[in-house]
């Protein structure tokens, strides 16, 4: 019997035991010769779903190529069977679209390959695309997505003109938009659209339950969902191999998803990753991920966009948020500090302890000012 594995009934009782949706099938891959000794031998099984109306087939894991800066990782994934690849232009300062380019090599053609722009004109886009094929040493990618949009008031018609002239121009088979927040507006509008074929989205244990119903939603229109952020806020208090690996299988599990891109920097992450494939979690899984999700209630953002507005000092609040998280959840603070001295000026430069009450209440229980107050420590 198949279940639909529904974050809010997870929340509720903790003891839904997800299964794979509807057209998943599983194979089974011998470990290449880069195989560490310790693993020498041991079957990797593969897990595939189909990528809404695009036809594509993916491993349910695939690889967030983001943060890695070892090619041998990417190959060793390609080489193991994971077939969905991503990165962007700005990733890096543009280095990591030929890291990923170089180390997929002769694999392009057997892998999905995605890349992002955040070009904001047409003229821009369609340089930034020609960029990237060449820098991934490709003549298209299968899908381009508009990177970081949270609100349909970003996305201009000149914008969506470019993306289906890639298409017609077979620079890129497939197109959509990456989305950190705001999805249970964007989304919906997206589906209403009908010109978008993939969306790339956070989404995990602790996703708002609007986000996810805007996802069911995608999927059942026939978009394709790509879940990324699916860590739930990364390493803190968790034990790897135990934790971390049974929230990604939450979100591999889940029907509406189609694959789950965590991030990968060593083979050590990649050969725990990959074992999300194969896992059913039970009972007490949930229940652990239950006491998980409450434990670091006041520290991760859930993504709701119930604040976005509410900051006396006009901060992108869910942005800080989620830089801050960058640094102490996933050990990135270069990454963290570097998005956030992007901002406009005045943000980077305002500091929380000039309010003498925050003004942001979050219905969470995230502790808004203290995470604020720690990224402009961090960070400024």
């Amino acid at each position: 019997m198949k279940n639909k594995t529904s974050r809010r009934d997870f929340l509720s009782t903790g003891l839904m035991l997800p299964v794979v949706g509807a057209g998943s099938s599983l194979g089974i891959l011998n470990l290449s010769a880069q195989t560490p000794a310790g693993s020498a031998g041991s079957p990797v099984k593969l897990n595939y779903k189909t990528l809404g109306k695009t036809g594509l087939k993916v491993t349910t894991v695939g690889m967030g190529c983001m943060i890695t800066s070892d090619p041998s990782v990417v190959t060793r994934a390609a080489d193991l069977g994971i077939t969905y690849f991503d990165t962007a232009r700005g990733y890096q300062r543009g280095n990591n679209e030929r890291m990923v380019g170089a180390a997929l090599g002769g694999k392009r053609k057997q892998v999905v390959l995605s890349t992002k722009t955040e070009a904001r004109d047409k003229a821009g886009m369609a340089k930034e695309l020609d960029t990237s094929l060449s820098e991934l040493k490709t003549d298209f990618v299968d899908v381009w997505y508009l990177h970081g949009k949270s609100n349909p008031s970003e996305i201009h018609d000149d914008m969506i003109e470019a993306l289906q002239l890639a298409k017609q121009q077979g620079k890129a088979r497939f197109v959509g938009i990456s989305t950190h927040g705001g999805q249970q507006t964007l989304i919906p509008w997206m589906v209403q659209k009908g010109v978008f074929d993939v969306v790339l989205s956070g989404f995990n244990i602790g996703t708002d339950p609007a986000v996810e119903q805007a996802i069911d939603a995608a999927a059942k229109a026939g978009m394709g969902v790509v879940a990324m952020k699916v860590m739930a806020g990364g390493a803190r208090g968790q034990k790897p191999g135990q934790t971390l690996l049974k929230t990604l299988t939450w979100v591999t599990n889940h029907p509406s998803v189609a694959t789950a891109i965590p991030s990968m920097t060593d083979m050590d992450q990649l050969d725990e990753n990959v074992k999300a494939m194969a896992s059913v979690l039970t009972a007490e899984d949930h229940k652990q991920l239950a006491a998980h999700l409450e434990m670091i209630q006041a520290d991760y953002c859930r993504m709701c966009g119930k604040c976005e507005g509410n900051c006396a000092q006009g901060l992108p609040v869910a942005d800080v948020l989620r830089y801050v998280t960058y640094a102490d959840g996933y050990g990135q603070f270069a990454l963290g500090r570097e998005r956030f001295l992007q901002m406009a000026g005045e943000h980077v430069a305002a500091r929380c302890e000039n309010c003498p009450e925050c003004t942001v209440l979050c219905p969470y229980g995230v502790k808004v000012q203290k995470r604020m107050k720690l990224a402009q420590e961090l960070f400024a």
